[in-house]
């Protein structure tokens, strides 16, 4: 006797059901991100979404030092990484040095397991995140492996003169005054610096973070730009800006 083959799960008496039938055009059930879904396996052309976003990358380009400050969701840290990777593929620089504060954003970071290398991942992956959309994660780890591209916290910054190099150092709303002195003294010969941040959301306790300050200082200097970017730059969800609005 002959075995009973299961129904195809499209069969017209099957209990399973696509979330959308493909009469409606979608292949293969929903996508969020609908056609507009990239198929490459990292981003080859970076492109300005706003206004504010194209103010940005011709600062980036144009001066040595660029400030980039705005609320989350206007590209600040992606678009300067997308900055330092085109600057390292056209041999304007030799190496990408990003770099972010290591500060609890409430929650202690003391129990996770493993060394410092470890500990420290929670707080950088938002940077390997944009390097590996950028680079692809195979290229991005030979990078990492031979010092090409290095990521550290701002503490390991101290004393270090950066030439050559594209450097990031992102949420600097969490640097007090004195850390963000440091880091801009880090900047050497044939360098390009971009330090990302939203003043108004620091982890710091209130009067600490030196980014506003620092920001206005340094304005009024030659080849320095301070760009600041608004709700209308953001690129997120459209909640995203309209929750801004009143939290």
């Amino acid at each position: 006797m002959a075995k009973r083959q299961p129904k195809a799960a499209n069969s017209s008496d099957s209990k399973v059901r696509p979330l959308f039938p493909r009469s409606a055009g979608i292949d293969g059930g929903w996508d969020p991100l609908g056609s507009e879904r990239r198929e490459q396996s990292y981003v080859r052309k970076v492109k300005p979404q706003s206004p504010g976003q194209k103010v940005l990358m011709e600062a980036i380009a144009a001066h040595n030092l660029t400030l980039a400050l705005g609320p989350a969701g206007t590209g600040k840290t992606y678009l300067a990484i997308s900055a330092a990777v085109e600057a390292l593929d056209a041999n304007r620089v030799d190496r990408i040095v990003l770099s972010r504060p290591a500060i609890e954003a409430g929650e202690s970071i003391g129990y996770l397991p493993g060394d410092m290398n470890e500990k420290m991942a929670p707080f950088l992956r938002p940077l390997y995140d944009a390097l590996s959309d950028r680079l692809g994660g195979k290229r991005l780890r030979a990078l990492m492996a031979d010092g090409t591209i290095e990521i550290a916290p701002v503490g390991f910054m101290r004393g270090r003169t950066l030439n050559n190099a594209f450097v990031v150092i992102d949420e600097a709303q969490n640097c007090t005054y004195a850390q963000i002195k440091m880091l801009l003294t880090r900047l050497g010969w044939h360098s390009t610096m971009v330090l990302t941040g939203d003043p108004d959301q620091s982890d710091l306790l209130n009067g600490l973070s030196g980014l506003a300050d620092i920001a206005r200082r340094v304005e009024t200097l030659d080849n320095i730009a301070v760009v600041r970017l608004a709700d209308t730059d953001i690129v997120r969800h459209p909640l995203v800006a309209s929750m801004l609005t009143v939290l």
